[in-house]
């Protein structure tokens, strides 16, 4: 079970020093927004350079941006681990998967609370991970949207299907009182900011959502 603080909800003064506060997480979500895609501006290829070289964990770059076939290859060059672009902005998402995993990095597809989990379908083997947004996506401490609970059992049973090693994660309102149910219905990571950056110690946040995702896994 992955544990992947979203820096959304981190003190953007401060950033090196909350990233510090998360290495016992699996790696640090990193929101990219242009105020195009999403109706929210966040951080560029700029921020994401430095962060590759002071961060203790590996970047998970999320990126809701317009066009990411030109602009995400960039993000993998600069040594984000995993990079997630969305099935709803791009034009050849195989191709640019492609050039993802070309560029070093793990190649991940997002797709937005209104897009089916069946338009994956014939191109899931081409990816690293799958994430399944549960708000809409554009700000942080949003409520889980329960009509999208669905949608991770369909995925988890498409990757079944496929026989593959791909992850399944989530992403929005993530919390104690729901991530034994997204890890229930085949998630395996999680991407939580509020709820790990809102509560004092943040290394107790991580463990306890880990546990209780790994008590209620089907995977065990």
């Amino acid at each position: 079970m992955q544990i992947n603080p979203s820096i959304l909800s981190a003190d953007f003064a401060n950033l090196e020093e909350e990233l510090q506060d998360i290495l016992t997480a699996d790696m640090a979500h990193i929101d990219v927004m242009d105020n195009h895609f999403v109706p929210n501006l966040t951080i560029g290829p700029q921020v994401v350079s430095r962060l590759v070289e002071v961060s203790p964990i590996p970047l998970d770059v999320h990126l809701m941006i317009a066009d990411p076939d030109r602009w995400a290859p960039n993000y993998a060059e600069l040594g984000a681990a995993s990079v997630t672009f969305h099935l709803e902005a791009a034009r050849n998402p195989i191709e640019l998967a492609r050039k993802l995993r070309g560029a070093g990095a793990k190649a991940a597809v997002a797709i937005k609370p209104g897009t089916q989990v069946s338009e994956l379908t014939e191109l899931l083997t081409e990816f690293d991970m799958i994430l399944i947004m549960t708000v809409e996506p554009g700000f942080g401490g949003q409520p889980l949207l329960t009509d999208t609970l669905e949608k991770i059992k369909h995925a988890r049973s498409l990757i079944t299907e496929k026989g593959s090693a791909i992850t399944l994660q989530v992403d929005g309102g993530v919390t104690e009182s729901n991530i034994a149910q997204l890890a229930e219905l085949g998630a395996d990571s999680f991407v939580a900011g509020s709820a790990i950056f809102n509560h004092p110690d943040r290394a107790l946040e991580i463990l306890k959502l880990r546990t209780l995702a790994q008590s209620a896994s089907p995977k065990l």
